[in-house]
Protein backbone atom coordinates (compact mmCIF):
# COMPACT_ATOMS: atom_id res chain seq x y z
CA UNK A 1 0.00 0.00 0.00
CA UNK A 2 3.16 2.47 0.26
CA UNK A 3 1.55 2.99 3.98
CA UNK A 4 1.90 1.24 7.31
CA UNK A 5 -0.92 -0.24 8.31
CA UNK A 6 -0.65 -1.54 12.15
CA UNK A 7 -1.99 1.43 13.20
CA UNK A 8 -4.69 1.65 10.73
CA UNK A 9 -5.50 -1.89 12.14
CA UNK A 10 -4.96 -0.59 15.83
CA UNK A 11 -7.52 1.98 15.03
CA UNK A 12 -10.10 -0.29 13.35
CA UNK A 13 -10.46 -2.87 16.27
CA UNK A 14 -10.69 0.06 18.72
CA UNK A 15 -13.72 1.00 16.59
CA UNK A 16 -15.15 -2.24 16.60
CA UNK A 17 -14.77 -2.14 20.24
CA UNK A 18 -17.10 0.46 20.48
CA UNK A 19 -19.92 -0.63 18.15
CA UNK A 20 -20.30 -3.91 18.46
CA UNK A 21 -20.90 -5.64 21.65
CA UNK A 22 -22.13 -8.77 20.48
CA UNK A 23 -19.62 -12.05 20.19
CA UNK A 24 -18.99 -14.50 18.98
CA UNK A 25 -20.24 -13.18 15.70
CA UNK A 26 -19.57 -13.83 12.08
CA UNK A 27 -16.98 -12.00 10.58
CA UNK A 28 -16.17 -10.50 7.00
CA UNK A 29 -13.13 -8.91 6.11
CA UNK A 30 -12.79 -6.95 3.13
CA UNK A 31 -9.64 -6.50 1.26
CA UNK A 32 -8.04 -9.13 3.73
CA UNK A 33 -5.07 -9.21 1.98
CA UNK A 34 -2.39 -11.43 4.24
CA UNK A 35 -4.80 -11.23 6.78
CA UNK A 36 -3.34 -9.12 9.95
CA UNK A 37 -6.28 -8.01 10.34
CA UNK A 38 -8.00 -11.02 10.83
CA UNK A 39 -5.49 -12.24 13.11
CA UNK A 40 -5.17 -9.33 15.27
CA UNK A 41 -9.08 -9.60 16.13
CA UNK A 42 -8.93 -13.08 16.66
CA UNK A 43 -6.45 -12.31 19.90
CA UNK A 44 -9.62 -9.46 20.57
CA UNK A 45 -12.79 -11.00 19.92
CA UNK A 46 -14.23 -14.68 19.56
CA UNK A 47 -15.54 -14.54 15.88
CA UNK A 48 -15.49 -16.60 12.72
CA UNK A 49 -13.56 -14.63 9.91
CA UNK A 50 -14.32 -14.86 6.28
CA UNK A 51 -12.47 -13.35 3.57
CA UNK A 52 -13.05 -11.57 -0.15
CA UNK A 53 -10.14 -9.69 -1.80
CA UNK A 54 -9.28 -9.70 -5.69
CA UNK A 55 -6.80 -12.13 -5.30
CA UNK A 56 -6.27 -15.20 -2.76
CA UNK A 57 -2.44 -15.27 -3.32
CA UNK A 58 -1.73 -12.93 -0.85
CA UNK A 59 -3.52 -14.30 2.53
CA UNK A 60 -0.57 -16.17 4.68
CA UNK A 61 -3.77 -17.75 7.58
CA UNK A 62 -4.04 -21.10 6.42
CA UNK A 63 -7.80 -21.49 7.58
CA UNK A 64 -8.80 -18.54 6.28
CA UNK A 65 -10.18 -19.08 2.65
CA UNK A 66 -10.64 -16.06 0.46
CA UNK A 67 -13.65 -15.29 -2.28
CA UNK A 68 -12.48 -13.48 -4.89
CA UNK A 69 -14.28 -11.21 -6.59
CA UNK A 70 -13.47 -7.47 -8.37
CA UNK A 71 -15.60 -5.31 -6.31
CA UNK A 72 -15.25 -2.85 -8.85
CA UNK A 73 -17.17 -4.63 -11.56
CA UNK A 74 -18.57 -7.59 -9.07
CA UNK A 75 -21.07 -7.60 -6.10
CA UNK A 76 -19.77 -9.51 -2.58
CA UNK A 77 -20.10 -13.26 -3.23
CA UNK A 78 -22.19 -13.89 -0.21
CA UNK A 79 -25.88 -14.02 0.75
CA UNK A 80 -28.01 -11.66 1.96
CA UNK A 81 -27.88 -11.09 5.25
CA UNK A 82 -24.90 -13.58 6.30
CA UNK A 83 -22.31 -11.23 8.82
CA UNK A 84 -22.85 -9.87 12.21
CA UNK A 85 -19.59 -7.66 11.30
CA UNK A 86 -17.76 -6.32 8.52
CA UNK A 87 -14.59 -4.33 7.89
CA UNK A 88 -13.05 -2.93 4.98
CA UNK A 89 -9.71 -1.39 5.47
CA UNK A 90 -7.71 0.95 2.69
CA UNK A 91 -10.15 -0.71 -0.27
CA UNK A 92 -12.70 2.16 -1.15
CA UNK A 93 -9.80 4.43 -2.81
CA UNK A 94 -9.47 1.64 -4.94
CA UNK A 95 -12.65 1.33 -6.46
CA UNK A 96 -14.53 2.78 -9.36
CA UNK A 97 -18.18 2.55 -8.10
CA UNK A 98 -17.57 2.61 -3.99
CA UNK A 99 -21.43 3.48 -3.30
CA UNK A 100 -22.38 0.44 -5.16
CA UNK A 101 -19.89 -1.40 -2.37
CA UNK A 102 -21.08 0.56 0.55
CA UNK A 103 -24.79 -0.94 -0.66
CA UNK A 104 -23.56 -4.59 -1.24
CA UNK A 105 -22.06 -4.28 2.27
CA UNK A 106 -25.43 -3.21 3.41
CA UNK A 107 -26.86 -6.45 1.86
CA UNK A 108 -24.94 -8.71 3.12
CA UNK A 109 -25.11 -7.94 6.84
CA UNK A 110 -27.44 -8.79 9.45
CA UNK A 111 -29.92 -6.64 10.95
CA UNK A 112 -28.10 -3.85 12.98
CA UNK A 113 -24.80 -5.43 12.16
CA UNK A 114 -21.81 -3.65 12.28
CA UNK A 115 -19.33 -1.75 9.72
CA UNK A 116 -16.24 -0.56 10.37
CA UNK A 117 -13.97 0.67 7.11
CA UNK A 118 -10.78 3.29 6.92
CA UNK A 119 -9.36 5.35 3.84
CA UNK A 120 -6.80 7.82 3.45
CA UNK A 121 -8.07 11.10 4.74
CA UNK A 122 -7.30 13.50 2.10
CA UNK A 123 -8.51 16.73 4.40
CA UNK A 124 -5.32 16.73 6.81
CA UNK A 125 -3.20 19.93 6.71
CA UNK A 126 -0.78 18.19 4.69
CA UNK A 127 -2.98 17.00 1.96
CA UNK A 128 -5.05 20.13 1.59
CA UNK A 129 -1.75 21.86 1.11
CA UNK A 130 -0.46 19.38 -1.56
CA UNK A 131 -3.50 19.99 -3.27
CA UNK A 132 -3.12 23.49 -2.97
CA UNK A 133 0.59 23.45 -4.16
CA UNK A 134 0.45 20.04 -6.86
CA UNK A 135 -3.22 19.58 -7.45
CA UNK A 136 -3.22 15.80 -5.70
CA UNK A 137 -4.39 15.34 -2.41
CA UNK A 138 -1.64 13.18 -0.35
CA UNK A 139 -1.30 9.36 -1.05
CA UNK A 140 -3.68 10.10 -4.50
CA UNK A 141 -0.69 11.18 -7.07
CA UNK A 142 -0.09 10.68 -10.85
CA UNK A 143 -1.22 7.64 -12.15
CA UNK A 144 0.26 6.04 -15.33
CA UNK A 145 -2.43 5.16 -17.65
CA UNK A 146 -3.42 2.06 -18.04
CA UNK A 147 -1.11 0.39 -15.27
CA UNK A 148 -3.04 0.23 -12.29
CA UNK A 149 -0.73 -1.17 -9.20
CA UNK A 150 -4.36 -2.67 -7.65
CA UNK A 151 -3.19 -3.20 -4.11
CA UNK A 152 -0.62 0.24 -3.78
CA UNK A 153 -0.74 3.62 -3.87
CA UNK A 154 -0.86 3.57 -7.78
CA UNK A 155 -4.33 2.11 -7.56
CA UNK A 156 -5.41 4.68 -5.22
CA UNK A 157 -8.15 6.31 -7.84
CA UNK A 158 -10.98 7.43 -5.59
CA UNK A 159 -9.91 10.32 -2.97
CA UNK A 160 -13.45 10.14 -0.49
CA UNK A 161 -13.72 12.47 2.12
CA UNK A 162 -15.33 12.36 5.04
CA UNK A 163 -18.47 14.28 4.23
CA UNK A 164 -19.06 12.07 1.11
CA UNK A 165 -17.98 8.99 2.78
CA UNK A 166 -20.81 9.82 5.52
CA UNK A 167 -23.15 10.90 3.26
CA UNK A 168 -23.18 7.49 0.84
CA UNK A 169 -23.35 5.25 4.24
CA UNK A 170 -26.45 7.17 4.82
CA UNK A 171 -27.77 7.03 1.33
CA UNK A 172 -27.01 3.03 1.91
CA UNK A 173 -29.24 2.57 4.73
CA UNK A 174 -26.63 2.85 7.73
CA UNK A 175 -27.03 4.77 10.76
CA UNK A 176 -24.70 6.01 14.12
CA UNK A 177 -21.75 6.99 12.13
CA UNK A 178 -18.63 7.25 14.10
CA UNK A 179 -15.45 8.78 12.96
CA UNK A 180 -11.89 8.53 14.43
CA UNK A 181 -8.23 8.78 13.22
CA UNK A 182 -5.43 6.19 13.54
CA UNK A 183 -3.09 8.39 14.46
CA UNK A 184 -2.38 12.59 13.78
CA UNK A 185 0.45 13.32 11.20
CA UNK A 186 3.38 15.32 12.66
CA UNK A 187 3.60 17.84 9.16
CA UNK A 188 0.12 18.51 9.78
CA UNK A 189 0.41 19.44 13.10
CA UNK A 190 2.78 21.76 11.34
CA UNK A 191 0.60 23.77 9.49
CA UNK A 192 -1.85 23.64 12.41
CA UNK A 193 -0.32 26.65 13.85
CA UNK A 194 -0.51 29.13 11.42
CA UNK A 195 -3.63 28.16 9.54
CA UNK A 196 -6.08 26.94 12.80
CA UNK A 197 -7.74 30.55 13.27
CA UNK A 198 -8.00 31.62 9.66
CA UNK A 199 -9.84 28.29 9.03
CA UNK A 200 -12.50 28.44 11.87
CA UNK A 201 -13.18 31.83 10.91
CA UNK A 202 -13.45 31.52 7.32
CA UNK A 203 -15.31 27.97 7.50
CA UNK A 204 -18.07 29.59 9.98
CA UNK A 205 -18.72 32.44 7.23
CA UNK A 206 -19.00 29.80 4.20
CA UNK A 207 -20.78 27.87 6.68
CA UNK A 208 -23.56 30.53 7.25
CA UNK A 209 -23.87 31.33 3.40
CA UNK A 210 -24.47 28.01 2.63
CA UNK A 211 -26.58 28.08 5.18
CA UNK A 212 -28.53 31.41 4.10
CA UNK A 213 -27.86 32.08 0.52
CA UNK A 214 -27.29 28.36 -1.29
CA UNK A 215 -29.79 26.21 1.11
CA UNK A 216 -27.02 23.36 0.98
CA UNK A 217 -26.70 22.98 4.97
CA UNK A 218 -29.53 21.68 7.30
CA UNK A 219 -30.02 19.98 10.53
CA UNK A 220 -29.97 17.00 9.10
CA UNK A 221 -25.98 17.12 7.53
CA UNK A 222 -24.72 19.86 9.20
CA UNK A 223 -22.93 17.89 12.22
CA UNK A 224 -21.14 16.23 9.16
CA UNK A 225 -19.87 19.33 7.48
CA UNK A 226 -19.10 20.84 11.41
CA UNK A 227 -16.82 17.94 11.36
CA UNK A 228 -14.80 18.53 8.22
CA UNK A 229 -12.94 21.36 9.99
CA UNK A 230 -12.37 19.25 13.54
CA UNK A 231 -9.11 18.42 15.02
CA UNK A 232 -9.17 14.74 14.14
CA UNK A 233 -10.10 15.41 10.37
CA UNK A 234 -7.46 18.28 10.08
CA UNK A 235 -4.65 16.46 11.68
CA UNK A 236 -5.30 12.31 11.06
CA UNK A 237 -3.40 10.57 8.59
CA UNK A 238 -6.53 7.83 7.83
CA UNK A 239 -10.39 8.19 8.76
CA UNK A 240 -11.39 4.89 11.04
CA UNK A 241 -15.68 5.36 10.72
CA UNK A 242 -17.74 3.15 12.31
CA UNK A 243 -21.55 2.44 11.53
CA UNK A 244 -24.85 -0.09 11.82
CA UNK A 245 -27.21 -1.12 9.48
CA UNK A 246 -30.47 0.23 10.14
Amino acid sequence: MGLSTSSIHDAAVRMVSKLHSEFPCEHLDIGAGHGELIELMRTKFELQSSACDYTDSLMKLSNVSVKIADLSNERLPFPDESFDLVTCTEVIEHLEHYRSTLRDIHRVLKPNGTLVLTTPNILNLKSRIRFLIFGFYNLFGPLHVSESELHTTGGHINPVSYFFLSHSLLDAGFKNIEVSIDKKQGSSLVWLLPLWIPIQLFSKLTLRKEKRKYKTVDEHNEGFVLQMNSLDILLGRTIVVGCKRA
